[in-house]
């Protein structure tokens, strides 16, 4: 029997703690601490959270906070940020945050970093003050960076306490080359967007690792690989149930977005020709099936990228859906490691 690239591969949950049409903030949060604690139990390596900012339907902007909460309700899944958007903040704050974070959970918090502002130009203006568009973003880090150094190892007029000394894994986030090649010449783990920047994922990821350089990190290149995966008892129902999914990259692109609404049975009738072009362009990772369907669709995904590692984002309407959905993806990659 031949060897599945499943076999030993870590896979792992990425969250917004979506809000859903007719649902509340609260029963996000509750539904994400119950997702933190069913993935622990299938196996799932991470769980981490993205920052997103004034949008109704992604509750996940206090990044840290939910990181904490999170952290504190489960037991050994590592628990991060997926991202952090850099320039919404000051290093300080970040190591400060994630040094109370790693001390509070030791060996088990991760620090994903982004450089884009999560948001539209007028909320980044009221997070950040004053605008950079990222160009600072090599800088910001070093200087995050250095924030968690032993005092012993750089002079330091300033501190960040907690944090100072800890060793806290540094991820950069990508959908495009910048972050790909700074990783890979800064030696650390890159995570790449593929679940919306499909066509940039193989030169992203081709570039992060001739880019590489060995580094007291990583002596060799770390890529985890984000993909969008429905996954249900027939692929007819995944199929609907994926539509909130559609539905909400649609409003998207109108530049409408809101709460995440309930699947439909059909598309049609809800896009024009044009619109569907361009979702189904952006979506075009996505997995949807049965389980034999998306175990297949996992392993050519990461036969195309070599993937070290997968973070599945798996946001539908129903609670207990989206449950089943990451239960089943667990499923098949435990039924690989066993074979």
């Amino acid at each position: 029997m031949s060897q599945s690239v499943l076999q030993g591969k870590a896979y792992s949950v990425l969250n917004l703690s979506s809000v859903t049409e007719g649902g509340t903030i609260k029963e996000s949060f509750d539904r994400s601490m119950d997702l933190a604690k069913k993935a622990e139990k299938w196996g799932y390596h991470r769980y981490w959270l993205a920052e997103h900012h004034n949008m109704e339907g992604v509750a996940s902007s206090a990044t840290s906070v939910l990181i904490g909460y999170i952290a504190g309700g489960t037991e050994k899944i590592r628990v991060g940020s997926g991202g952090i958007m850099l320039p919404n903040h000051s290093s300080l704050v970040i190591a400060e945050q994630f040094g109370t974070l790693e001390t509070l959970y030791p060996g088990r918090i991760d620090l994903g970093l982004g450089r884009a502002p999560g948001t539209d130009q007028l909320t980044a203006r009221a997070l950040r003050r004053n605008l950079h568009n990222g160009e600072d973003f090599p800088e910001q880090l070093e200087e995050l960076r250095q924030y968690f150094k032993p005092t012993g190892q750089v002079k330091k007029h300033v501190r960040a306490v907690p944090g100072e000394g800890l060793d806290i894994p540094i991820w950069l986030l990508g959908s495009s080359g910048f972050s790909a090649r700074l990783a890979g010449e800064l030696g650390l783990p890159f995570a790449f967007a593929a679940h919306f920047s499909p066509k940039n994922t193989i030169p992203a990821l081709e570039l992060y690792r001739q880019s590489f350089r060995p580094s007291d990190v990583l002596k060799e290149p770390y890529a985890m690989v984000g993909v969008t995966v429905f996954a249900a008892d027939q692929t007819e129902r995944a199929e609907y149930l994926a539509s909130s999914h559609y539905q909400r990259f649609l409003s998207l692109i109108r530049n409408t977005p809101g709460k995440l609404k309930a699947p439909v049975d059909s598309m049609d009738g809800l896009w024009s020709p044009y619109e569907k072009a361009m979702v189904d362009e952006q979506l075009s990772s996505t997995i949807i099936g049965d389980k034999e369907k998306v175990k297949t669709e996992l392993e050519a995904f990461i036969e195309a990228t070599q993937a070290d590692e997968v973070m599945i984002n798996s946001d539908m309407f129903d609670h207990q859906e989206r449950m089943r959905s990451y239960e089943i993806i667990g499923e098949i990659f435990q039924e690989a490691q066993e074979k």
